[in-house]
């Protein structure tokens, strides 16, 4: 940036970020970048979000299966998702699959924790009424359980969301040539801080845009925002 006889390469005027995201949208390459981001996270957060959410309500449903698995949670859930690059690369190469896995990774946990602790604060009477009626157990997962902790299920549901973007985006920075990371990492290293700052920017936009969807879809699903439903 030049301004004032003042020269950096780290830096630029909003002037030019501006220009540089409207070339950015003009050619499509920012939604050439946004696909790739995404796409990894859907399958991402499909895999390890919807394991994390069937081992949760095991482990709700079940206290024996919950000591059981206690040291093991404690155990992995601590490892940084980026730590599991080299491994994943080793098994899946770069692309999309890597990736997937190490959002999947991610989103596994905090959707386990928080879908267990769901669905134990679910009151024990209902499925005490439930056995007294010979309601089957798949049926008191799927009508009691299930409707119950929804509301919390949902909320984890876009922690996890959260979650993933971060990941998708250190990964691609550290290790995946493909997506945002990557474009912003390359711009910076190319010394084009205008088009650095414009990824950046629209990597702003687009996790707003989840936040509020997600948050939009909680409240006509529930009738309180997410915040509310935690709380």
């Amino acid at each position: 940036m030049r301004a004032t006889g003042i020269q950096s390469d780290g830096l630029a005027l909003p002037s030019q970020i501006a220009t540089a995201l409207c070339d950015l949208v003009a050619d499509g390459e920012i939604y050439l970048r946004s696909v790739e981001t995404v796409a990894p996270i859907a399958i991402g957060v499909l895999t390890g979000g919807t394991l994390g959410l069937l081992v949760g309500v095991w482990l709700g449903l079940s206290k024996t299966a919950a000591q059981l698995a206690w040291l093991s949670i404690e155990l992995f859930r601590p490892i940084p998702p980026v730590a599991i690059i080299p491994l994943t690369m080793l098994v899946y190469g770069i692309g999309i699959r890597m990736e997937a896995a190490i959002i999947g990774f991610a989103c596994f946990w905090p959707m386990l924790l928080l879908t267990r602790d769901a669905v134990t604060s679910v009151d024990v009477r209902l499925f005490e009424v439930a056995r007294m009626l010979g309601l089957p157990r798949r049926k008191q997962i799927v009508k009691i359980a299930l409707p119950a902790a929804a509301p919390r299920v949902f909320t984890a549901l876009r922690l996890t969301l959260g979650i993933a973007l971060i990941v998708a985006v250190t990964t691609e920075i550290a290790a995946n040539p493909f997506g945002l990371g990557y474009a912003i990492i390359s711009a910076g290293l190319s010394l084009r801080p205008d088009v650095m700052y414009a990824f950046l920017i629209w990597l702003a936009i687009l996790g707003w845009l989840l936040n509020v969807g997600l948050t939009h879809l909680h409240r006509r699903l529930f009738g309180a925002t997410a915040g509310e439903a935690s709380s």
